[in-house]
């Protein structure tokens, strides 16, 4: 016979629910990948490319570029050119425009993807500006380049890539230095 409180019993049930949603929350990035990987979905590019490729004149492939910000970002972003045709195996300059129209300094992180997903894997940037955090002093506009090569071995069925940039505020996560080192100055003069 359970002779076990029903208010002990439920308390127990209940704390192993909030074990197992913490639990659940670690393995979401995983669960995420294995995921993206199985079903061809999130189009992730690589890092660096370090290689050489050699050219293939007979084929041209269309590369369209796209810019967005996410919730809370206020810098004026987006490519020079919309689209550019290249040579697989060729390499390619195109630069993008970033402007902070604040009064105060900020620092951004811009995360590419590539569509179709199939085609990420062929698309290699040797130089961008998503490598690093981009940080603007109030009124600052930089032009930030990204250069890349679209491999010989993109499957033959594709024609055109997206690659897409989403800008993200970091600010509270990585203050400008010239946030830090000015607070100091004002709170001085006080």
């Amino acid at each position: 016979m359970n002779t076990e409180l029903p208010l002990a019993r439920l308390v127990r049930r209940l704390l192993f629910v909030v074990v197992a949603m913490f639990a659940f929350g670690f393995a979401l990035v995983p669960i995420y990948d294995v995921m993206c990987k199985a079903f061809g979905i999130n189009g992730k590019t690589a890092g660096a490319y370090q290689g050489a490729q050699t050219v293939d004149e007979a084929r041209e492939v269309r590369v369209q570029f796209l810019a967005t910000n996410a919730a809370g970002m206020t810098w004026e972003f987006g490519p020079v050119d919309d689209q550019v045709r290249v040579n697989p195996g060729a390499s390619q300059e195109i630069r993008f425009i970033a402007y902070n129209p604040t009064d105060k300094p900020m620092t951004a992180q811009a995360v590419p993807s590539v569509s179709p997903s199939k085609a990420a894997a062929f698309f290699h940037k040797t130089e961008c500006f998503c490598f690093t955090q981009q940080v603007l002093q109030p009124g600052e506009r930089i032009e930030m380049p990204v250069r890349f090569i679209v491999d010989r071995d993109l499957p033959a069925d594709v024609h055109h890539l997206t690659l897409a940039y989403t800008l993200f505020d970091i600010t509270s996560s990585k203050p400008p230095v010239a946030a830090l080192s000015a607070t100091p100055a004002k709170e001085s003069l006080q």
